[in-house]
């Protein structure tokens, strides 16, 4: 007699109801072992992170330190005639303002050429007193030896040892979206750093390079300041911000690299051309017999007192002092103001000179490398 339909059915379900339970057992009993495993590689810390867990970051610290101390301060202060009064049919009174800019530049070349905008020390072409700070401190007056209006860059000059020139990048390697960042001196409250990417790259005729749009913060202060690769390499010069209120709104410019060191090196061989050198010291009379029995007890002293030495500039930095005597230069007998001038005016900014003096009842022979005199303009 064979098996009906209905009963092999009711085999099958017994069957798969006696081994159904076991099955399940042992699922339940994988899933608690590895669980098991998982948490304890967890407490263990050996639970490998996914890429959102990881905290890493990233820092620039290095990038910025490389780069910081080429960043100067530039801070200009000009005296003019505010205003005048009549005080009487024979008189007048003249009232005096002071103007102040305070901005950045950048340290170029291990010389003291220093390359800044225009518009940071054009308060200067009248009385003026400009002094420059590093960023370890240090402090020393400095000289605009050129200008150029077209392109709203000057050149300073300062004179001070163990300098560091910033390192030259390659602008037109730029790409828009690449890391930057402007160091400079943004509303007097020292150096700071902001970080952005290149928004735009403006290119002029011939398709030549002529503006770095950035979103890196650039206040008033930072005009001068570097604009630098995520290598530390100058690429730009922070110059001005598109802006309604004056204040940064994330459009700012800088003039690139390539051209505005081009402009330094260009303005600096005028400025070397069109100059004689400047020695900084101001002279009182000549010394004869009765004027050195009357200094220096003795009637034999020769030569131009001295009666100041500019601040940080050539006489200075070679070692001459107010009280010294000027006695000779080149070689040459000194005998009057004239006769130095002469010796000086044969030179340019940058040569070294022999100075002669006396102090102390003793001849020196002192090596002076001479300044700059005056600005040189560079006509558009």
């Amino acid at each position: 007699m064979k098996p009906s339909k209905n009963s092999a059915t009711h085999r099958l379900i017994a069957t798969l109801r006696f081994l159904a339970w076991p099955i399940a057992c042992g699922l339940l009993l994988a899933i608690v072992i590895v669980q098991y495993n998982q948490l304890a590689q967890l407490l263990s810390g050996d639970l490998a992170r996914t890429p959102e867990a990881d905290t890493t970051s990233t820092s620039f610290a290095d990038i910025i330190a490389r780069a910081s101390p080429a960043v100067v301060s530039i801070n200009a202060t000009s005296v003019n005639v505010g205003s005048v009064e009549r005080a009487s049919p024979d008189q007048l009174n003249l009232y005096l303002e002071e103007r102040a800019s305070l901005g950045s530049g950048v340290i170029i070349s291990a010389d003291g050429y220093i390359l800044t905008n225009l518009h940071v020390v054009d308060t200067l072409f009248d009385a003026f007193n400009a002094q420059v700070t590093l960023v370890d401190g240090r402090q020393t007056p400095a000289t605009v030896i050129a200008w150029d209006e077209g392109s709203d860059l000057a050149v300073l000059h300062i004179n001070m040892d163990g300098l560091t020139p910033i390192s030259r990048g390659d602008d037109s390697e730029l790409r828009v979206g690449d890391i930057v960042f402007a160091i400079g001196y943004p509303r007097n409250v020292g150096q700071s750093v902001s970080q952005g990417i290149v928004s735009a790259i403006r290119r002029g005729t011939d398709n030549a390079l002529e503006r770095i749009q950035t979103d890196a913060a650039i206040n008033p202060g930072n005009s001068g300041g570097a604009l630098i690769n995520a290598k530390g390499e100058l690429v730009g010069l922070n110059s001005s911000i598109l802006s309604e209120s004056g204040n940064f709104e994330g459009i700012g410019f800088a003039t690139p690299a390539s051209l505005a060191v081009t402009a330094l090196e260009e303005m600096v061989a005028q400025a070397i051309e069109g100059n004689a050198g400047y020695l900084g010291v101001i002279t009182g009379e000549a010394l004869g017999p009765r004027s050195s029995e009357l200094f220096f007890g003795i009637d034999t002293v020769r030569g131009m007192l001295v009666e100041s030495v500019d601040e940080g500039g050539a006489a200075m930095r070679a070692g001459i002092l107010p009280g010294d005597v000027i006695t000779r230069v080149q070689g040459t007998k000194v005998v009057d103001g004239g006769n130095i001038m002469a010796e000086v005016r044969n030179k340019k900014p940058g040569d070294t000179i022999e100075v002669e003096i006396y102090r102390n009842g003793q001849t020196l022979s002192l090596p002076t490398t001479l300044g700059f005199g005056q600005a040189i303009i560079i006509e558009p």
